[in-house]
């Protein structure tokens, strides 16, 4: 699509259903390769980031299925290839997310940067630091990323910067890790409390997600679980900004209102009607 022409001046009426989050999905998928049990993952938006995910994960023989309802159903326990490839890293930065979670599991990953170019172009170092003070060795080999360790040990790791997944990465190495991980300048994303939440299903052991210290007790092994993926606060703002811009009417379902407090302070600022329930929004 070259182009989008929007033809303006018509108030919005109706009610809309909000879709799962996709910067929570991709993370959550990256947890299935943390266990050789199935993990069952509910409300994953059909999105391109999510179907290259999805084609990233299968070429190192896990098995995902979506299923009548549109959940998917994944299993690591057919994981034989732990790489992650330039040609389908380049499409999406989010690709690195599997550097934590193959490293502990597999004890091994190579994993292609995502400009096929050096580390701290983006905060890609952030992980690789975090990755080594958990006693990974890490190496860089024609553009790829070389993590190599026989059990990850927990260990007490203050980020440089705030980073969603920098912070998702080594929570998810965390898990299996040999002790206490304790992440300090965490990020406070829902995104990163919904991985949290789902990684606690699968049997870890996380305290304190949606503070900038994030502490995770390691376990010897992790198992199959059913978690839903919160809906797309992005999404659900751009639909009550749009009620309220045009004049309309507009209700959201599926949705967190919590998530978006100050942008429904503002709303009301602005002189729009907003009311809220637990898993909708009216303006």
């Amino acid at each position: 699509m070259d182009k989008l022409l929007i033809r303006g001046g018509n108030a919005l009426h109706g009610e809309v259903l909000i879709s799962g989050a996709k910067n929570a999905a991709l993370p959550e998928l990256c947890a299935a390769l943390l266990t050789d049990q199935p993990v069952t993952l509910i409300n994953v938006p059909q999105l391109q980031d999510v179907a290259t995910m999805l084609k990233l994960i299968r070429n190192m023989g896990v098995a995902a299925d979506r299923l009548e309802d549109g959940s998917l159903v994944l299993n690591a326990g057919t994981l034989t290839n732990p790489e992650a490839p330039y040609e389908l890293v380049k499409t999406m930065r989010a690709s690195i997310l599997v550097l934590g979670p193959l490293v502990a599991r597999c004890g091994e990953a190579r994993v292609s940067l995502p400009g096929g170019c050096a580390i701290g172009l983006r905060p890609v170092d952030q992980h690789i630091k975090g990755l080594q003070a958990m006693g990974a060795t890490i190496t860089v080999e024609q553009g790829y990323m070389v993590a190599r360790a026989k059990r990850l040990k927990g260990a007490r790791i203050c980020t440089d910067v705030v980073t969603v997944t920098g912070t998702e990465n080594l929570m998810m190495a965390g898990t299996l890790a040999d002790g206490v991980t304790v992440i300090e300048n965490a990020a406070r994303e829902p995104e990163v409390t919904d991985l949290a939440h789902c990684l606690t299903a699968m049997g870890a052991k996380i305290s304190g997600a949606g503070t900038d210290v994030i502490t995770i007790e390691g376990v010897a092994k992790l198992h199959g679980a059913t978690t839903s993926v919160i809906p797309d606060r992005i999404e659900t703002g751009t639909f009550v900004v749009a009620a309220a811009m045009t004049g309309g009417d507009v209700r959201v379902t599926g949705a967190r209102p919590g998530h978006l407090d100050a942008v429904l302070a503002k709303l009301r600022d602005a002189g729009a009607t907003v009311e809220t329930g637990e898993d909708w929004i009216h303006v």
